[in-house]
């Protein structure tokens, strides 16, 4: 089977973990110019990236790609439906914001997407093996972190722009002292503000 390298496209989500706002999932299609001129701009995992040498590679990979959308799911729907199937949301969300249905997705970590019609391949630790899925973590992440960082001035208490929603001691110590807000996922601080 021949598969077009300007129809595949990468997908990787942020924010699975946190106890806080919706989890955020991008998908990026680059070929392999595009790919080596990212990698030689310092591609690679969202992770092992500083903020500013993310925000540079985001502009840069909107600029560069041949497509990239961006899809979330929010705290209700990962209360209601589960982290998994909230994630597969946000990824089928990303991936339809595409221009056009790829030929195959790189899916970073080891579970498919269910629910998506088309051919997929799971990588796992995807930043590391495909560039594609390297930009998709790079573009999820510095969107969810500004996202977060707008939210937060609507719970001051929480001090959310400094954790992204992660379950660090202060935002656990703050659920306990004010409660959980509207953006907080239920499911995931049950055992902290019961």
């Amino acid at each position: 089977m021949h598969i077009d390298l300007e129809k595949v496209a990468g997908v990787d989500e942020v924010g699975r973990g946190s106890l806080f706002g919706p989890v955020l999932a991008s998908a990026v299609i680059l070929n392999q110019f595009q790919s080596i001129k990212l990698l030689n701009a310092g591609l690679k995992d969202s992770k092992k990236l500083t903020k500013p040498k993310i925000q540079n590679l985001s502009t840069l990979i909107k600029k560069t790609s041949i497509a990239w959308g961006l899809g979330q799911a929010s705290a209700k729907e990962i209360d209601n439906f589960g982290i998994r199937s909230a994630t597969e949301r946000a990824m089928i969300r990303a991936l339809q914001r595409l221009p056009a249905k790829p030929e195959i997705v790189l899916v970073d970590g080891i579970l498919p997407i269910r629910g998506w019609q088309g051919l997929q391949k799971t990588i796992p630790r995807g930043e590391t093996h495909s560039p594609s899925i390297a930009a998709a973590s790079i573009i999820a992440k510095e969107y969810r972190d500004k996202l977060m960082i707008r939210i937060a001035k609507n719970f001051p208490k929480y001090g959310i722009n400094h954790h992204m929603g992660y379950g660090t001691e202060f935002h656990r110590r703050s659920i306990k002292l004010f409660g959980p807000t509207k953006l907080h996922r239920l499911s995931f601080i049950k055992k902290i503000y019961q």
